[in-house]
C-alpha cells in the first residue's frame, strides 16, 4: 500500500527526512540510518538484484558507508522531491582499461509515517572516454552475485590501487590474484569480477602495467645507459616477450627506441 501525498507539506517533510538520511550517510552515522528505516522498509538494489528488509539491512549499509569523514560521493544533481519520494543522483569515478569509467547510480527513495519505507537503488557502468567509439556510453556489467553494491564494489577499486601504490606487490614474479585478494581483504571472485566486468581488463595485464610503469619510471630517472632487460626482471616481469609486448603496446616503440628518445632528449636539455 503506497503512502499517500498530501501535498505541499508532505513533499516537504519528505525533503526533511531523506536530508537527514543523507546526513546521516555522510557523517557514517549508523544507527542514525537505521533509526530513519520503517519496521516495514524494502531496500531494492537493482545492480545486485538484490531486495532486502530492515533486519538485513544492517550489515549493508555499514559496508556501503564512507570509508573516511571527508569522502562524499560525486553528486550528479540536486534532490528532487515528487510527494512523498525523493530522487537523488550520483557517481563514482574509477580508472579501467579504457579510460576512465564510473558508476552512475540513482536512488528513489519513498517515506511514510516520517520513515524511509521504500529504496530503489539503480547503477549503470560508464565508460568516460574510450578508444573503441563502440564502448561509449551507458553499459551495465553482469549483474553482481558477489554480495557487493555499485558502492562497494568503487571501494574494492580504491582498496586495490592503495594496495598496489603502497606496497608494489608487482615486484614479486610470482604474484597471483589469490595473494592480492587475500591482501586487499575480499575474496577471489569479488576482485576478478572487478577486473573484468568493470575495469575491463584481466589482473594479468592489470599487473603488467604497473609492472611497466615501474620500468618507465626507472628509465627517465637513470642517469647512465640502462640495461632494460635486468629492469624488467627486477620490477617482477619473469618473460621479456611479455615485457617487450607490453612495453610496445603502452608505448608503440621499443624499449631500445625508447632509451634512445630518452637519451636524445636529455643531450638536448644539457646543451648549451
Amino acid at each position: 500500500m503506497p503512502a499517500p501525498d498530501d501535498g505541499p507539506e508532505n513533499t516537504r517533510a519528505t525533503g526533511e527526512t531523506v536530508l537527514r538520511y543523507h546526513l546521516c550517510w555522510k557523517h557514517r552515522d549508523l544507527d542514525g540510518v537505521m533509526a530513519l528505516y520503517h519496521p516495514d522498509v524494502t531496500y531494492n538494489d537493482f545492480f545486485q538484484n538484490r531486495v532486502m528488509v530492515f533486519n538485513e539491512l544492517r550489515e549493508y549499509v555499514q559496508s556501503s558507508m564512507p570509508r573516511e569523514p571527508d569522502e562524499a560521493l560525486e553528486h550528479s544533481d540536486r534532490i528532487r522531491l515528487d510527494g512523498n519520494t525523493a530522487f537523488i543522483q550520483y557517481r563514482m569515478t574509477l580508472r579501467g582499461s579504457q579510460g576512465l569509467v564510473s558508476f552512475r547510480a540513482s536512488e528513489a527513495i519513498t517515506v511514510r509515517d516520517g520513515l524511509i519505507w521504500r529504496v530503489n537503488e539503480y547503477a549503470s557502468l560508464v565508460h568516460e572516454s574510450a578508444v573503441n567509439p563502440a564502448r561509449q556510453g551507458s553499459t551495465r556489467p553482469a549483474v553482481s552475485r558477489l554480495g557487493l553494491s555499485a558502492r562497494q564494489l568503487g571501494f574494492m577499486a580504491r582498496d586495490l590501487q592503495t594496495y598496489f601504490e603502497r606496497q608494489q606487490p608487482w615486484l614479486d614474479p610470482e604474484l597471483d590474484l589469490q595473494q592480492v585478494a587475500k591482501a586487499c581483504g575480499y575474496t577471489r571472485n569479488q576482485l576478478s569480477y572487478l577486473f573484468n566486468q568493470v575495469l575491463g581488463q584481466s589482473f594479468y595485464r592489470y599487473l603488467n602495467h604497473a609492472r611497466l610503469r615501474h620500468v618507465l619510471a626507472a628509465m627517465d630517472a637513470a642517469e647512465t645507459s640502462v640495461k632494460v632487460d635486468e629492469m624488467a626482471f627486477a620490477a617482477g616481469f619473469n618473460s621479456i616477450s611479455a615485457f617487450y609486448s607490453c612495453f610496445r603496446q603502452h608505448t608503440g616503440q621499443s624499449p631500445k627506441a625508447y632509451a634512445k628518445q630518452i637519451s636524445l632528449r636529455a643531450r638536448t636539455q644539457d646543451a648549451p
